[in-house]
């Protein structure tokens, strides 16, 4: 997976702020719970996670999560929640604190192929987006901290053996 992998290259430091990168399972609730307490430890004021979506063309921050798990194939540890809320007493969506058109502006800049994406799906990165957006509505509301959620496509390594998949 080369979204974290893409992360640990980041500095520890861009423009006098500091980064905390945290690796979080591939698990329903778990990579969301994880994200929730790295925030209470580290009180930041910008969160952006950052998943794999295999076959798009290019980097693609999310606009949207959407209070809906439906998985098509059991995350790593199993569990595969079908068409459910992900919180029973969240909004039905939570829309990006991020500036995501200037982000998408500005990869474009330096010849990075990237898009805005309307949907982060239904799988464990929507999961964790939505979870994420969620906790700053409630649990750290005026806390003034802006998250959201980033996908980065497969790495070359990773579709060898699929022809005509974007990398």
């Amino acid at each position: 997976n080369p979204a974290y992998e893409a992360v640990k290259l980041l500095p520890q430091y861009i423009d006098g702020a500091a980064l905390i990168k945290k690796e979080i399972p591939v698990v329903f609730d778990e990579g969301a719970e994880v994200v929730r307490q790295a925030i209470k430890e580290e009180k930041p004021d910008i969160v952006i996670c950052v998943g794999q979506a295999g076959g798009r063309a290019g980097i693609t921050p999310e606009f949207v999560g959407i209070n809906y798990a439906d998985a098509r194939i059991p995350d790593n540890a199993g569990n595969a929640p079908m068409s459910q809320p992900i919180k029973p007493d969240g909004e039905n969506a939570y829309f990006t604190g991020l500036p995501v058109k200037a982000m998408v502006t500005a990869m474009k800049a330096e010849n990075i192929p990237a898009a805005i994406s309307y949907s982060a799906g239904t799988y464990v990165c929507n999961d964790v987006m939505y979870q994420l957006l969620y906790f700053l509505h409630t649990e750290f509301a005026g806390q003034n901290i802006r998250g959201g959620f980033i996908h980065v496509p497969f790495c070359d390594e990773q579709v060898v053996n699929k022809p005509g998949t974007p990398a």
